[in-house]
């Protein structure tokens, strides 16, 4: 059964790096807050996303960002009102006259899990005030489909029209479109050159996008944000590099990762001796677009690189929906020393947002992965972080605040951070197609 409030153990001895960082962070939160509403002006955020982090106690850092966040159905129930008036919000910002919503979810219909995400998604809008339907890519579905959810609850999906340059259902003319559905095999037909607002744009789908370019936003968001308050940026981003023109299968392009892996590891030893960390550094190997964590690997030594067996090579040579990979991130790896329960289980907190607002999370924790692997793999389960009060409002004299709820704002900075990224990505992005 899925606990409503849970708060891992940091359990690591190396806590004073991120424990001063976040009390720093706090006694500088109205400022903080500030800032982030000048960027916000500048740079209006995505309509929504998910962050990825990790947490080293001497480092936290997002390891991933999805701009088609699924998993809305692990959140705190509780908490829902939260995203539904931050949804409103935000898409309000967009459109001010939007009343009907389109979402065009995944085509994967056999899960039923990424289905509870969808009616949690629908849920959330509907209490914000919108007229909601589903309509789906699914270029062979002729009528209405009703799915049966493992709640025993029902939702409708049904084939899209196109007329006139927008989309539409039989029924429905939606104002805006939603999409839930990351495009990884590329931007189809009927969804280019529309009149409707599309949120997020679809050129920022896994197809057009990379996670590259999305860290090199993030460390440049990171350092003026550490240069305006005062921190070692390397803190909260990763260190990484990048890869293009790799084969896995037949061995080529190997020689840049190993070329790279080299450096890496040099910079983090250098900053782990900075920091008098005595753990050995590792890096992440994975995709440069995708989700779903495929095409993942950790390396602990360049000479794994040198040395990868058949089974690697095909683990790494395709990711979802069997799109061939041919460009990697190598990316610092982040250890997790965060821990739930009585088996110790390692957990990596996922956090959600609308727009420029946090709106809840989950701990995605594996209890057969170490701290230095990747969690989102087969076996993973969920635990919903009990937020008691929007982690973005912590303002309040520092020893008010509990460990927890400390905890929870570091989470919460680090999140808008990688959104405020994905914000100037976009912003570039829109700038380059008008």
């Amino acid at each position: 059964m899925i606990q409503t409030h849970v708060m891992p153990q940091l359990h690591t001895k190396n806590v004073e790096p991120v424990h001063l960082l976040e009390q720093h962070l706090l006694r500088q939160c109205k400022q903080i807050e500030e800032w982030f509403l000048a960027e916000w002006q500048k740079y209006p955020p995505p309509v929504y996303g998910s962050v990825d982090l990790r947490n080293a106690g001497f480092k936290l850092a997002p390891i991933d960002m999805n701009l088609f966040p699924a998993g809305f159905n692990n959140l705190n129930p509780n908490f829902l009102s939260f995203a539904a008036s931050a949804a409103k919000k935000n898409i309000l910002n967009m459109m001010p006259e939007a009343k009907r919503i389109l979402i065009i979810p995944e085509n994967h219909t056999r899960n039923l899990f990424y289905w509870e995400n969808i009616k949690t998604l629908q849920t959330i809008l509907e209490n914000a005030g919108f007229q909601i339907k589903l309509g789906t890519l699914l270029t062979d579905l002729e009528a209405p489909l009703a799915i049966t959810l493992l709640s025993g609850e029902k939702i409708t999906i049904h084939p899209l029209l196109r007329q006139n340059n927008q989309l539409q259902l039989s029924d429905f003319i939606p104002d805006a479109v939603l999409l839930n559905n990351d495009l990884s095999e590329g931007i189809p037909d009927i969804l280019q050159n529309l009149h409707q607002l599309l949120m997020p744009p679809p050129e920022l789908g896994w197809s057009e996008r990379l996670k590259s370019e999305h860290f090199q936003y993030y460390t440049k968001v990171a350092r003026d944000f550490a240069k305006q308050f005062d921190i070692d940026p390397w803190l909260i981003s990763p260190l990484f590099r990048h890869c293009g023109q790799v084969d896995f299968m037949h061995q080529l392009g190997l020689e840049c990762l190993t070329i790279n892996a080299e450096i890496l590891f040099e910079e983090i030893e250098k900053k782990y001796a900075h920091y008098n960390i005595n753990h050995p550094p590792f890096l992440v190997v994975k995709a440069d677009a995708g989700t779903y964590g495929m095409a993942v690997m950790t390396i602990r030594n360049v000479n794994e690189l040198k040395s990868l067996n058949r089974k690697q090579r095909t683990r790494m040579s395709m990711s979802k929906g069997g799109q061939p990979v041919n460009r990697v991130i190598i990316q610092e790896g982040v250890y997790t020393f965060e821990v739930v329960g009585s088996a110790q289980a390692v957990a990596e907190p996922v956090v959600y947002l609308w727009g420029d607002c946090v709106v809840g999370g989950f701990y995605r924790v594996h209890k057969e992965r170490g701290t230095d692997e990747n969690l989102n793999a087969p076996g993973m389960h969920f635990e919903p972080i009990a937020f008691s009060q929007p982690c973005h409002e912590p303002c309040k004299p520092v020893e008010e605040q509990d460990a927890c709820k400390n905890r929870f704002y570091l989470y919460g900075i680090v999140a808008k951070l990688s959104m405020l990224a994905a914000a100037r990505e976009i912003y570039d992005q829109v700038s380059k197609i008008g």
